[in-house]
């Protein structure tokens, strides 16, 4: 991913998102268990939005969202050098999940290659979301993938 903002061709645009969501936040240290925390505070976060918000997951929503999280965080725990925010944002009608990290370096998103080890990550989310944003921001970076829900 060598953009600012990327998006699957086949992903929908969105307008500006409501005011009113369900937020959920933590910041890591790298510390081993990191992942695994992270992937817990978002299953409360589904849990929580399925029941506050009344939101209908699809069959994969959850497993794809954990998905992100974990190669999300998996980045930015292997790639920046500090500690990094996730952010769950959602109502019914879409999820976002956000890593900061303290590295200004932009992912890459590599052509697909089933022979290449490694570097998958992104490929990954991006298949996984709707929408897949990476941008600069003053504390590093800012990698945000959006998934929208059932309606």
């Amino acid at each position: 991913m060598n953009e600012q903002a990327i998006s699957r061709p086949d992903g929908p645009v969105q307008g500006p998102p409501s005011t009113e969501v369900l937020l959920a936040a933590e910041v890591f240290d790298g510390e081993p268990g990191c992942i695994a925390q992270a992937r817990a505070l978002a299953d409360r976060f589904l849990a929580r939005l399925v029941a506050e918000w009344l939101a209908e997951l699809g069959e994969n929503t959850r497993s794809d969202l954990m998905l992100a999280v974990s190669e999300l965080v998996t980045n930015a725990d292997r790639y920046s050098h500090g500690p990094y925010l996730l952010e769950l944002e959602g109502d019914a009608r879409r999820i976002s999940v956000t890593v900061y990290d303290s590295s200004t370096a932009l992912p890459v998103l590599y052509s697909p290659d089933p022979a290449r080890l490694g570097g998958h990550g992104m490929e990954i989310v991006v298949a996984l979301c709707d929408r897949l944003t990476a941008e600069r921001v003053p504390v590093g970076k800012r990698i945000r993938a959006e998934f929208m829900l059932s309606t």
